[in-house]
């Protein structure tokens, strides 16, 4: 087992050029602490903020909300400083945005979960700190209603930081995060469009909004079951999820996600049987090239039953050989979704 727990330090934040370098170690809400000083942010958010590391979010490509204004850790991501599997220190980018030379080895590390090289650091391109935030939390009637919403705000001119779903029941919430004139505006256009759906609307801030937030990023994980990521088109995401509902009646689930990006996050409950049968369901739909069902959180059971990751399509042979060039021993085993 190797762990970069101890390589926990803001290596360098270039504040004039919205740049920072970045340790493996350090916690996502450490590394904002420090930026905060000069009025920027990471703006990443998978749960737990406290504990997600740099180098676990960067080998995950994980993310949050937030995915939906400024993309996953492989859009921010223009260095890395890494170990090769033969004990090689190399690193890959550089330190400001206008970086064309070189492959783009940053973004290949980015998701690989640790399977092509140890991260030992990286740098990010930042983003000022914005001055407000509004939420707006609409309880609508139902998945129909949910999904006529987010269509109708990815057409408007709206500028939000999150479009996001959750069912059950089914809300929407929406989040922007600029001045506090725009702030309150958007909010309210927001609003209109939700009584179009005859949605009961809330506009939250400050702690109370941090506290929706919070609730939000964790109530996939909250209870037991198996937790499947789901990628889908934005336009496939609601039929999705009612597919979903529709196959298992009577089982517990819970679904939250970017229903904006096509991202969600299905905790299924009851049997293994029923697990099984639902991510078998879901890789039907979802064939490589359209989607992907894979299986993040899972028992030793459904694990002997269905493969965590799913078909891979033909990309499989390119990353056998990538592999290759960069662990042909196989020394770096991640094992990935648990």
């Amino acid at each position: 087992m190797l762990s970069t727990v101890q390589l926990d330090k803001v290596l360098a934040h270039r504040h004039g050029d919205l740049t920072a370098t970045l340790q493996a170690g350090a916690t996502l809400a450490s590394v904002n602490r420090a930026l905060a000083r000069h009025g920027q942010w990471l703006p990443l958010d998978p749960p737990w903020a406290d504990r997600a590391t740099i180098g676990g979010i960067v080998a995950a490509n994980d993310s949050g909300p937030r995915r939906h204004r400024y993309g996953a850790p492989r859009d921010l991501i223009i260095g890395v400083d890494f170990v090769r599997a033969d004990g090689i220190v190399a690193k890959a980018g550089g330190i400001v945005v206008k970086n064309v030379a070189g492959y783009d080895l940053s973004r290949l590390l980015t998701g690989s979960f640790g399977g092509l090289a140890v991260i030992v650091s990286a740098t990010f391109k930042l983003f000022p700190l914005p001055q407000a935030s509004r939420t707006v939390v609409a309880e609508c009637a139902g998945l129909d209603a949910a999904g006529s919403l987010v269509a109708s705000l990815l057409a408007s001119q709206l500028t939000p930081t999150a479009i996001e779903l959750e069912t059950p029941p089914a809300r929407v919430l929406v989040r922007f995060e600029t001045i506090d004139v725009a702030a309150n505006e958007q909010a309210a256009s927001v609003v209109a469009l939700a009584e179009l759906t005859r949605a009961r609307t809330t506009v939250v801030d400050g702690d109370q909004e941090s506290v929706v937030w919070d609730e939000h990023g964790r109530r996939p994980w909250n209870g037991e079951g198996a937790v499947i990521k789901i990628a889908a088109l934005p336009t496939e995401v609601i039929p999705t999820v009612k597919w979903i509902a529709d196959a298992i009646r009577e089982t517990e689930y819970d679904i939250a996600g970017r229903a904006g990006v096509g991202v969600l996050l299905a905790r299924i409950g009851g049997d293994v049987e029923t697990q099984a049968r639902v991510v078998m369901g879901l890789r039907a739909r979802l064939t490589p090239g359209r989607g992907s069902a894979v299986v993040v959180r899972a028992s030793d059971e459904l694990r002997s039953k269905v493969d965590v990751w799913g078909p891979i399509g033909d990309g499989l042979a390119l990353m056998r050989a990538v592999k290759q060039q960069f662990d042909p021993n196989g020394i770096l085993i991640s094992r990935g979704p648990a």
